[in-house]
C-alpha cells in the first residue's frame, strides 16, 4: 500500500540533490494559471453576472445574488448540533488565546539623542476569507483564517465558500455557522478561482479586499498567483502533508492511524514515514492494512494517497539523519514521535509545525491545539511561515530626527548619496543647512 525508500548506508546528499530523493506530489499551478486567467478577467469585467454564471457551471447551482442572506447564517447556527457547536466554540476559544498572545506592540529604538526610529504595526483594512467546499466540509479553516486577522485588528472581514447544490445554493451550514459563532456577517456563495477574482477586483455587492487567505484546491491556489502583486496572500496551498520522524519508541498504530488522518483529506495527500527502524516500519505496513479497511474515504482518497508517488517510509540509519531528511523535506505537519521528543523537535529546522510526541497528533492541531493549520505545503517551509496575526500586520517605521541629530550624519549622506550618483539625494540634507554641510562627527 505505501512504497519504501532505502537511503540507509550511503552518506546522505546536500540540499537540493536530497530533496530530490523524497516523495512529493505533482501540483502544477503554473499550468492550471492560464486557465483561471479568463476567469479572473470574466468577473472583473461582469462581477456578480460572472460569479452566477460560474456557480451553474462548476457548482450545478442556479443563484439569485451571490451574497448569503443574514437570515440563512443565524438559521445555520441555530439548526447546528449542540456537540458540533460546543466543540467549534471549543476550538475558537483555544485558537483566541494563542493569536491573541501574537499581538505586536509598537517600539521606539532611540538611534542618537534626537534621533528615533518608531515601528508601529498596523492590520490591513480588508482581507477576503476563504473556506474550501469541495470532498470535505472545513469550517475549522474558517476559524483558523478569521481569529488571527480578528486578533490583528482587520476592520472588514469577508469569506467565500463554494455554494453546495444539496443546501439550496448556500455554502454548507456547517460554515455559515461558524461564520455566525466568529461575527462574520459578510459570506459569499463562490469557489475556486472566481472567489478569488471577486476579492481582488471587488463586484457590485463585495468589495475588493487587500489579502485574501486560506486553502482550497489547484485553482484556488493558481488565483492567487495570478493575482500576486495586486492583493497579499497566506500562501499557495498545495495537497496537504504529513511527515512523521520516529525511532523504535513509537507505537506503530498511532504512526498508521496519523498517516491515514492525512490521507483521507485527498488522493494528492502526502503521508511520509522516516525511521531508523526496520522493525517499525514493517508494524506500520501492518497496521495500515486493517486501520485502513476500517474507516471511510478507502477507494476515492486513502489508498490513492498512501499508494501514490507523494508517500512513502523512508529507512535512515539513525534520528540525526532523519532530522537531515524532515528538514530536506520541509513538511506542513512534522510529527516527532522519538525517545526524547521534546530535544529533538527544538532542532528542526524546517516545517510548518511540530507535533512532539504521542499525545500531540496532527488532528489535534487541525481542530483544538490552539494552533494554526494554515501552514505552508511542497517544502516551502524553509521560507515561509503558518498563518497568525503577523499575517495581518504591516510593519511601519517612523523615522523623527532633530536638526542637531541630521547635522551629525548629515555629512554621511551626502558622501552615501555622491557615491550612487544620486546629488539629489544630497541636496535635500544641503538645503537644510543653507547648502554648506555640517562635519558632524
Amino acid at each position: 500500500m505505501i512504497s519504501r525508500i532505502d537511503l540507509r548506508g550511503d552518506a546522505l546528499p546536500e540540499g537540493g540533490a536530497l530533496r530530490d530523493l523524497l516523495p512529493r506530489a505533482e501540483f502544477d499551478v503554473e499550468a492550471a494559471l492560464e486557465k483561471v486567467r479568463p476567469i479572473c478577467e470574466d468577473v472583473h469585467h461582469r462581477g456578480d453576472a460572472a460569479l452566477i454564471d460560474y456557480a451553474e457551471k462548476f457548482d450545478g447551482v442556479t443563484l439569485d445574488q451571490v451574497r448569503v442572506p443574514a437570515a440563512a447564517l443565524t438559521r445555520a447556527l441555530e439548526e447546528l448540533d449542540p456537540a458540533v457547536r460546543a466543540s467549534l466554540e471549543e476550538s475558537i476559544r483555544r485558537a483566541r488565546i494563542v493569536h491573541r498572545a501574537q499581538r505586536r506592540a509598537p517600539h521606539t529604538t532611540q538611534v542618537v539623542p534626537g534621533g528615533t526610529v518608531t515601528e508601529k504595526w498596523v492590520p490591513v483594512e480588508r482581507v477576503g476569507l476563504y473556506a474550501p467546499g469541495g470532498r470535505s466540509v472545513y469550517p475549522s479553516s474558517v476559524i483558523m483564517n478569521a481569529v488571527p486577522a480578528q486578533e490583528a485588528g482587520v476592520p472588514s472581514t469577508a469569506l467565500a465558500s463554494p455554494p453546495q447544490k444539496e443546501h439550496g445554493g448556500l455554502p454548507h451550514p456547517t460554515i455559515l455557522a461558524a461564520c455566525a459563532l466568529l461575527g462574520i456577517d459578510e459570506v459569499y456563495a463562490a469557489g475556486g478561482a472566481q472567489a478569488v477574482a471577486m476579492f481582488a477586483y471587488g463586484t457590485e455587492t463585495c468589495a475588493p479586499a487587500n489579502m485574501v487567505t486560506g486553502p482550497g484546491n489547484i485553482w484556488v491556489a493558481a488565483a492567487k498567483r495570478y493575482f500576486t502583486g495586486r492583493i497579499g496572500i497566506d500562501t499557495e496551498a498545495g495537497p496537504t502533508e504529513i511527515a512523521i520522524l520516529a525511532d523504535d519508541s513509537a507505537d506503530a498504530a498511532h504512526v498508521a492511524a496519523d498517516l491515514i488522518s492525512q490521507a483521507e483529506h485527498d488522493p494528492l495527500a502526502a503521508a511520509v514515514l522516516v525511521t531508523d527502524s526496520t522493525e517499525l516500519a514493517a508494524a506500520v505496513e501492518k497496521e495500515l492494512e486493517p486501520q485502513v479497511a476500517a474507516t471511510r474515504h478507502v477507494d476515492d482518497r486513502i489508498v490513492p494517497a498512501l499508494s501514490g508517488k507523494q508517500s512513502a517510509i523512508v529507512l535512515v540509519d539513525g534520528v540525526e539523519e532523519g532530522l537531515r531528511v524532515v528538514d530536506a523535506y520541509g513538511a506542513e505537519h512534522l510529527e516527532i514521535q522519538t525517545a526524547d521528543a521534546a530535544a529533538v523537535a527544538q532542532r528542526v529546522r524546517n516545517a510548518g509545525a511540530i507535533f512532539v510526541g504521542p499525545w500531540a497528533p496532527v488532528s489535534l492541531g487541525d481542530y483544538c491545539a490552539g494552533s494554526n493549520h494554515v501552514l505552508p505545503t511542497g517544502g516551502c517551509a524553509c521560507h515561509s511561515s503558518g498563518l497568525s496575526v503577523q499575517s495581518f500586520l504591516r510593519g511601519i517605521h517612523i523615522v523623527d530626527y532633530t536638526k542637531d541629530a541630521l547635522a551629525e550624519v548629515a555629512h554621511h549622506v551626502v558622501t552615501l548619496a555622491e557615491a550612487e550618483d544620486l546629488p539629489a539625494h544630497g541636496a535635500a540634507v544641503k538645503a537644510r543647512f543653507g547648502w554648506k554641510v555640517p562635519e558632524g562627527k
